[in-house]
């Protein structure tokens, strides 16, 4: 996923203003404007659109991490060069405090069923024999189960099926 995007969901599940945004931007020891985090929040079609880079995004999750989870003691972390879903999704779940259940948790509830083996191959480094890359897919579902999770609301893809659900049931109360 790209860059922008997440930190578009990232800022709606959170409810972060933009004077929050760069309170976490400054807990990783990063000074950020607000025409710069306007910039990355407008959408490809708008003139104004700027690409956020992996290193600003990378330094956002580690804001995150220290505003939600605490800084630790010692240097801030480097932010990475290169950013890919599995660091991403590596890093939320750091910031939220999620363990390797929760996440299968919320992508069960997302329709998605991967095994707790499958989601620690996300985990791995790239040169591991078990590594795997998380799909935009994945990525793009935890999210939008991250949200429902601290936003409320519903998966506006499944209504069809709770319909039917609803449906099958109701039918076998009236047999």
């Amino acid at each position: 996923m790209r860059a922008n995007d997440c930190l578009r969901r990232i800022r709606y599940i959170l409810d972060l203003s933009d004077d929050k945004m760069i309170a976490v931007f400054a807990q990783a020891e990063q000074a950020v404007t607000r025409a710069e985090i306007s910039a990355w929040l407008k959408q490809e079609e708008d003139p104004a659109y700027e690409e956020c880079t992996d290193v600003m995004f990378a330094t956002f999750l580690n804001g995150l991490i220290n505003k939600l989870r605490g800084k630790k003691e010692g240097p801030q972390a480097a932010p990475e060069e290169k950013l890919n879903n599995n660091i991403i999704l590596r890093k939320l779940k750091i910031a939220f405090d999620l363990q390797a259940d929760d996440i299968l948790s919320l992508l069960l509830t997302a329709n998605l069923a991967i095994s707790k083996h499958e989601l620690s191959a996300f985990f791995r480094k790239p040169g591991h024999k078990h590594y795997r890359a998380c799909k935009d897919q994945i990525l793009r579902n935890f999210l939008m189960e991250l949200q429902i999770k601290y936003r409320g609301g519903e998966r506006t893809e499944s209504k069809g099926q709770e319909a039917v659900a609803d449906k099958a049931e109701s039918e076998l109360k009236d047999q």
